[in-house]
This record gives C-alpha cells, structure tokens and sequence, in this order.
C-alpha cells in the first residue's frame, strides 16, 4: 500500500513540473517586445530626464555612443578626442509611444541647427544624434526629420547613423536629476510636464521650434 501510495505521489509531482515550463513559455510569449532607439540631444542630463517622463518608456540608461576608443571615462569623453556623443538609451513600447511620436518629442528639446552646442555646452560630446540597431527603423526615422526639417530655415545637424558602440556612463550620471532635482539643465524646465501629458493619439501642446 505505502508502495502504491508512493508511486501515485511522484506521478503527480512530475505532472506538476512538467506544466511549469509550458506556462512559462506562455507568459514570456505574452510579453509584448520592447523597442530600442538611442537619442543624443546635448547634456544627457536633462534629456534622459524628458524622455523619462513620456509614457510608453519603459527604460532609460545614459552613456557615450558611437565613439572610437573602448570603455571611455567621462574625462576621456570631455577632451574631444574620442568622438563620443552624450546619449541616452531608451527602451519603449511602440504601442504607447511610437518612433515618430519619440523623435517629435526629442526635437522639442533640441537645436536640431546648432552643430556641436546645445544651451551652454559646447563640444563633439554635445552633439544631436539619433542612432538605430534596426535597419527598418532607417526609413521612418528619415521620413520623420525630414517632415520636422521643413519647420527650420536652416539645414539640421542631427546625425542619423546606426549605432557603432554604446558604453553607458559613470552610475552617478545616471538619473541624474532625480537625484539632484536643482542640478544644471540645458532644457526648458516646462518640457518635462508636456513630456508627461503627452499622448501618442491626442494633442500634448504647442510646438516649440529652435529656428
């Protein structure tokens, strides 16, 4: 009888490991994939910060991207030799926040004109850049500097290149201005509440432009 007992045992914990991973597997295929796209809009500061705010982002990281040394100190990348930009990776869901919608944003809180400066910063570090990992992100993100080129009188100097290398910064730089909500920022204090109220489907506000 404890024999029987035993077997009957056993053939029910083996039934209940053998769901586990079919279960899991159900959930990670429910999970919708997020999307990455990497923004470099001068003092990663305050970018990250903005893009923080728009719903639809489910992640951010700042750090040097597209530069020509490995591992790069915030020092390094100040001297102007590495050619890295100030960048801020964003992970977000494109059925709340689309890239279009992202990218429209972003040239909210840029000078899309200025070559190598945004407010006060000045240096290659600072530049404005939009950087992909998926090639069919290529065409949308043209299609959409371009609609937004014919708002200026002056050419852009937004770099659209794929993403070379990316490391991200020192941890204190990250979250910066959650952490020291007085710090410096080169952005318009009052962006960050339209970035909050923005809705990919509706209006969020009146377009600010850098001419």
């Amino acid at each position: 009888m404890k024999q029987i007992i035993f077997i009957f045992v056993m053939l029910i914990s083996c039934l209940s490991f053998a769901g586990k991973p079919a279960n899991q597997a159900e959930r990670r295929s429910d999970m919708k994939p997020m999307k990455e796209i990497y923004l470099a809009g001068g003092c990663f500061w305050g970018t990250e910060h903005f893009l923080k705010q728009i719903e639809g982002v489910e992640a951010t990281r700042v750090g040097y991207a597209n530069g020509n040394i490995a591992n790069p100190t915030y020092q390094q990348v100040c001297t102007g030799t590495t050619n890295f930009a100030e960048t801020v990776k964003v992970q977000y869901d494109p059925d709340k926040a689309d890239l279009p919608f992202l990218i429209d944003l972003y040239f909210k809180t840029i000078d899309p004109t200025s070559l190598n400066r945004q407010g006060n910063d000045r240096g290659t570090q600072y530049r404005t850049g939009i950087y992909y990992t998926d090639v069919v992100d290529l065409p949308v993100i043209r299609e959409t500097v371009n609609r937004l080129a014919a708002n200026y009188t002056r050419p852009l100097e937004v770099e659209i290149e794929p993403l070379k290398n990316f490391y991200p910064a020192e941890e204190y730089h990250q979250d910066y201005l959650d952490k020291n909500p007085g710090g410096y920022c080169h952005i318009n204090s009052a962006l960050f509440d339209l970035a909050r109220k923005a809705k990919m489907k509706g209006t969020y506000g009146s377009s600010q432009q850098n001419r």
